[in-house]
């Protein structure tokens, strides 16, 4: 009797510490985190626990990992990247203070309307959004967290940056005439491509082996689209492949011989390039004609906004962690 009934104290106390460590926020308060887990950084009056990097800094430890590096090579990468996360953390909560600070807030309708406008870009239906939802480990109440913290952060930048910044003529003839190959027209590609990664460790052989199967697959008649979704390892994967409307002039010397004499619908053998072994599909072809300075300026104008932005947002936030308390423990 009293045996079983310490068998039952400790597999309660076993739960309990289950609770406590993996269900973060939820059950445990900012107390609670600090006896089972450990603060890595403190942010005036907020902390980062060592909990909440290692949920976001887990699976770039795996990608390094499987890089193959020395390893010396894989310390010194894992210690820069989680550096940088923390660096992206702590930027974060600062900004999230400000929008706090500042009372900007954000409803439900304009999170509803950027989750529709995210689907409709990308074609995409709720069971489409949630299927690839499920597949990065995310559920759609996570997914429209993210997407107000977006958002509440990019009305701050508005307020803080944006409307501060004055793009005039003078800015904009200057960039017209120092990117004259830019607006001088062309052919540009609308491309997919599927991706096979190549690393120093790699059997160099069996990828390519596979990137000649796959090749074989949308020779028989396989949708590219599809087949970029399921086997490609680039970052537009989730888009079947799609890189976009791309001019001739961007593209590498191999790529541009590969698709030359191609047509609308027909894609290359498979090319070893500097990323890997890659199979490129030709979506669309247009010829661009060259642009006045007249056409040109908007786009120009939305270019060194977005360039001026970057800037003055790394100053700002460089004077908001001056005048803020900030401490990062090792």
């Amino acid at each position: 009797m009293i045996n079983n009934y310490f068998d039952r104290l400790r597999n309660f106390a076993c739960w309990l510490i289950y609770v406590i460590v993996f269900c973060g926020s939820g059950i445990a308060n900012a107390q609670d985190i600090q006896v089972v887990d450990r603060i890595v950084a403190v942010v005036n009056d907020e902390i980062i626990s060592l909990f909440e990097l290692e949920q976001i800094f887990k699976p770039y430890r795996e990608k390094i990992k499987a890089l193959g590096y020395s390893p010396e090579k894989e310390k010194e990468t894992i210690f820069k990247v989680r550096e940088d996360i923390l660096n992206q953390l702590i930027d974060q909560k600062l900004t999230d203070q400000e929008i706090g600070r500042t009372g900007i807030t954000i409803s439900e309708r304009e999170i509803d309307s950027a989750v529709e406008r995210i689907k409709e870009s990308a074609f995409y239906t709720d069971e489409d959004l949630r299927m690839l939802l499920s597949r990065e480990g995310m559920t759609m109440e996570e997914y429209r967290k993210r997407i107000k913290e977006k958002i509440l952060r990019t009305k701050l930048v508005n307020r803080e940056v944006k409307s501060k910044i004055v793009i005039n003529e003078e800015d904009v003839k200057s960039y017209y005439e120092n990117h004259q190959d830019a607006y001088q027209g062309g052919k540009k590609y609308n491309l997919r491509h599927i991706l096979l990664e190549v690393n120093d460790f790699a059997d160099k052989d069996k990828i390519k082996e596979k990137a000649e199967s796959i090749l074989a697959k949308l020779k028989a008649g396989q949708s590219f689209e599809k087949m970029a979704s399921k086997y490609s390892e680039s970052a537009s994967a989730a888009k079947g492949g799609d890189l976009g409307l791309l001019d001739e002039e961007v593209l590498s010397e191999q790529i541009r011989e590969a698709v030359k004499e191609l047509e609308p619908g027909e894609f290359t053998p498979v090319l070893d390039t500097d990323l890997g072994y890659q199979i490129f599909f030709i979506e669309k072809i247009t010829d661009a004609e060259g642009k006045s300075l007249k056409d040109a300026s908007p786009e120009i104008e939305q270019k060194l906004f977005e360039e001026i932005v970057n800037e003055e947002f790394r100053s700002w936030l460089e004077k908001l962690r001056k005048r803020s308390h900030i401490k990062i423990i090792k």
